[in-house]
């Protein structure tokens, strides 16, 4: 049994790539919003009056941001679920013409970076 069948992992290298990127997003996202948080706080000793309702309204801005953040990251990882899992049904239902496509992309991979 090779490894994709062995660890159930059935991600090829473009999904990982694709995955790779958008934790980068995630990750770029979630470092915004807790800087946001920082200078919030940091702002909020300083702040009276007619400022406060400011403050009041980024911080609810804030809240959505998170909330949507959230959606965002289970709603990503939810399509990547279902496309490993329909890419690996494709592979073990017909495994020689997933062969064949693998060679196809290796050869057009192969000559698209030979040019270089």
């Amino acid at each position: 049994m090779d490894q994709t069948h062995q660890n159930g992992n059935g991600i090829s290298g473009g999904q990982a790539a694709s995955g790779a990127a958008r934790d980068k997003l995630m990750d770029g996202l979630k470092t915004a919003i807790g800087e946001a948080e920082h200078y919030l706080s940091d702002a909020g000793e300083q702040v009276s009056g007619k400022a406060s309702e400011v403050r009041a309204r980024f911080e609810d801005t804030l809240r959505t941001a998170k909330t949507d953040l959230r959606k965002l990251e289970d709603s990503v990882i939810a399509r990547s679920h279902e496309v490993a899992q329909s890419a690996d049904v494709y592979v073990r239902d017909n495994p020689w013409k997933a062969v064949g496509v693998g060679a196809a992309l290796g050869v057009l991979v192969g000559i698209l970076v030979s040019r270089r």
